[in-house]
């Protein structure tokens, strides 16, 4: 039997072998996560402060981008404060009934943790208020006329709620987190060394100058430098070749990531706008429809980054696209009296 076949004949321990890889790459503690100096600098004094006083720790709130580590500072959370971690998600909580239940059956102290807070229904919000200022939610038991309340106290619990879209909280649900962190996107030193740490977990000899290629690439975001490593080592693995800097720019490119991390659907939308619209400006819906997405995926996942690193305005009129565009395209710009108007 070759190497091969020993392989593909243990699927179910190359699946446990990625679980577990996926798991450590989860710090277990403050000092051990990477970045966000000032947000674990408030978190290590609130949980301390909880400690000592022999209390639940209040109420946070983790606001910011996808991937910066707002799931894995919930678990850090739960690890620091020596207490259980319960998990859920905005979607999963579409009725006041579905959150009572995960209420009423939390153990004192526990960290509940339910990301992308924003999305959950309006009456479970409206219970949760009640459920985070009190330790008490009211059961409605009946209906119409004949409808009574019946309340109940539920044990002290510590909300971790994450949101990507904190402007879309309401003010009262907002106003009763003790603790509100605003995660920022990491430089590339950061992400070195997330990438270094990564690494050695990987038992991926990589130099330096391959790493520091990486980080240039990945978003600012922590989650893509992960993602975009394993694709090296794929890359480096499949052909036989090391970790280099040069197997970096291959498999990268192989993959649609160019040395700014634009990725194909950036690209497309960063097109569109350059040649089929002359720069701008144009409407977010008919930019979606021409690059054959949805709205809110344009807004929320692509525009925030091309923004971000210079190369897309928003504007009343519509989206711009940039000088620094044109340059990055290679393209003569053909619509430079928007700028002046608009920048």
């Amino acid at each position: 039997m070759t190497d091969n076949e020993d392989v593909g004949a243990n699927p179910t321990i190359e699946s446990e072998a990625e679980l577990a890889f996926e798991g450590a790459l989860r710090p277990k503690s403050l000092d051990e996560f990477v970045g966000q100096q000032k947000v674990r600098g408030q978190l290590q004094l609130l949980l301390k402060a909880a400690a000592m006083q022999n209390r639940t720790a209040d109420h946070i709130l983790l606001a910011g981008p996808p991937g910066l580590g707002k799931t894995t500072l919930a678990m850090i959370v739960a690890h620091e404060s020596n207490r259980p971690l319960r998990m859920s998600s905005g979607p999963a909580i579409q009725h006041a009934g579905d959150l009572a239940a995960v209420l009423s059956s939390l153990l004192p102290g526990e960290v509940l943790f339910i990301d992308e807070i924003h999305r959950m229904a309006r009456s479970a919000e409206e219970m949760l208020y009640l459920a985070m200022e009190d330790f008490r939610i009211d059961i409605m038991v009946g209906k119409g006329a004949g409808a009574t309340s019946i309340p109940l106290d539920i044990a002290p619990f510590t909300l971790v709620g994450a949101t990507t879209r904190s402007g879309l909280l309401p003010n009262p649900l907002r106003d009763r987190f003790g603790f509100t962190a605003h995660l920022e996107f990491y430089d590339e030193p950061e992400l070195e060394q997330v990438l270094v740490r990564a690494a050695v977990m990987l038992d991926l000899d990589i130099d330096r100058t391959a790493i520091a290629e990486i980080a240039g690439r990945c978003r600012g975001t922590p989650r893509i430098a992960n993602r975009l490593l394993r694709r090296v080592r794929d890359y480096a693995l499949v052909n036989h070749i090391p970790a280099s800097r040069d197997a970096v720019r291959a498999a990268l490119e192989l993959y649609d990531v160019d040395e700014r991390g634009l990725d194909r659907l950036d690209r497309a939308v960063m097109q569109t706008v350059l040649t089929r619209f002359d720069g701008g400006p144009v409407g977010l819906s008919t930019l979606a429809v021409s690059v054959g997405e949805e709205a809110e995926t344009v807004e929320s996942v692509v525009e925030p980054f091309l923004v971000r690193i210079g190369l897309l305005s928003r504007t009343p009129r519509g989206r711009v696209a940039t000088r620094a565009a044109w340059e990055h395209f290679g393209m003569a710009e053909r619509n430079s009296t928007l700028f002046s108007d608009e920048l």
